[in-house]
Formats: structure tokens, sequence, C-alpha cells
């Protein structure tokens, strides 16, 4: 078995939660006539819900319903979440397309050293799976993107924080725990990565820095370019020897559990 790097999409790939997800839904919610417009604060805490359609549904209480004079019926409710998620994905792409939202530092570097050195590649997501492939392309372009395994959206019944979709990425890949290294952005992929057994890299994004990392191998400010971008170093456990950038010889000592050294 190959060793395996399995990336999240939102706050990894790049940070596309504040700049990308949130004005993508509340230009759904503006051309569906909808009087609601979350603010960076309010999408802050709707993260802690895995998924689009589930932030979404949030919504959907009984006074909103009434009072926007919106269906009541639960199915009629989830084709109406079902189509406004559709359109929030179709802005969302289209302004990754216009190379709004670049990729995150280190990303592009160290997916063509792991490409180079035969890693398996993957992205597990709670985005829909169109987004995720957007995203992906414009990080590390076409080429790269296309040795990607992506499971994403609702691949899974239950999101992160719990461990279903990496749990389905070990058995659809076909390795083993000890060969895989996840690089994560939030408290809650953390959890997810750690409930599967996945030995998880932090690279802190806008609405995450202060979140709980325990359980981590590595958190860092992102993986780093030098010179122009270099990574922080905000936990190192296994005292890896990191000088502005994480290379692939330091995930591959998270995957061992090992220490490095020059």
């Amino acid at each position: 078995m190959s060793p395996t790097l399995i990336f999240d999409c939102d706050g990894v790939l790049a940070d596309t939660e504040r700049d990308g997800h949130l004005p993508a839904f509340n230009q759904t919610f503006a051309e569906a006539g909808l009087p609601i417009h979350w603010s960076e604060e309010e999408y802050g805490n709707l993260l802690a819900i895995g998924g689009g359609k589930e932030r979404l549904a949030t919504v959907l209480t009984p006074v909103f319903v009434e009072t926007a004079h919106l269906p009541t019926d639960p199915d009629e409710q989830r084709d109406l979440v079902a189509r406004w998620h559709k359109a929030k994905t179709a802005h969302y792409t289209a302004m990754v397309a216009d190379g709004v939202l670049p990729g995150r530092p280190g990303i592009a570097r160290i997916v063509a050293e792991a490409s180079a050195a035969g890693w398996g590649l993957a992205v597990a997501s709670t985005s829909a799976e169109a987004s995720v492939r957007a995203v992906l392309e414009h990080a590390v372009g076409a080429e790269l993107a296309a040795q990607f395994t992506v499971f994403a959206g609702d691949v899974v019944p239950a999101k992160k924080p719990a461990p279903d979709i990496y749990l389905l990425a070990l058995q659809e890949l076909g390795v083993g725990a000890d060969e895989v290294v996840v690089v994560e952005d939030s408290a809650n992929g953390l959890r997810a990565a750690l409930g599967a057994g996945l030995r998880t890299v932090v690279t802190v994004s806008s609405y995450t820095a202060d979140e709980d990392f325990t359980g981590a191998s590595l958190v860092v400010s992102s993986l780093g370019d030098l010179p122009d971008d270099p990574a922080t170093v905000l936990d190192n456990p296994l005292a890896l020897d990191i000088d502005g950038q994480v290379t692939l010889s330091h995930l591959d000592h998270v995957r061992t559990g090992s220490h490095s050294v020059r």
C-alpha cells in the first residue's frame, strides 16, 4: 500500500468560507427574495454544522416558514433546501473559476511532492462535489487534480465531526490508517479524522484559529511557501524540524509518529 494524503477542502485547499461560501449563500438568499443575510459572525457559528444543506435547513424555523410563506411539508422543505443549495453551489463554483479564491500556501507544492513520490491523493469534505472539484483544480492545476479521489457532500449520512467520511475513504482507497496523513483546518474535521484513527496535520484558517486542536500531530498557520509565505508552527508534539514550510518528509514523520532531524 502507498502512503496517502487526504485533504479537507474548505479552509485547507483554499480559505473558502469567509470569501466564498458566505457570499454565495447570501447571494442565493437575495435571489430567492428571502430576508436573510448572514454576517461573518453568524456564519462562523454555523460552521459547527457540517454541510451546506444542513446549514440552510437552520433557517426553516416555524416562525420564519410562516412569515416567509414557505412550505410546511417536510418533503417540500427538503426539495426547497436542495434547490437553494444547487443555486449556492453554482454561485460558489463561478467565484472559484474567476480566481477569487487562490489556493492556500504550500498546497500546490506539497501535492506535487506527494504525486512525484507516488503517494495517493484524496479529498474528504462535507461540501458538494462540484464545489470541491472546482477548488481542487484551481488550487493544484488540472493535471494534479485528476489524480485525486474525491469523497464529498452526501456520500455519507453523518457528516463531520462523525468519522464516517474518513472511514469510507479508507475502505474505498484500500489503505490502512497507518498509511494515511490527513490535513484539516477545524476542530470538527480533526475529530472526524481522529475518530477514524488517522494522524492529522491542522492548518488553521480564518474561522478556526482559536479552536481546540488537541490530538493533532502538528498545528501550523499553513503548509507554507518560502520565501514569501512562511508557515508558523503553533503546536508541534513530534518536535518536527520545520523551517518555514512543511515538506513531504515532515508528513511522512507524522504518518509514522516519529521525530524528524536535520
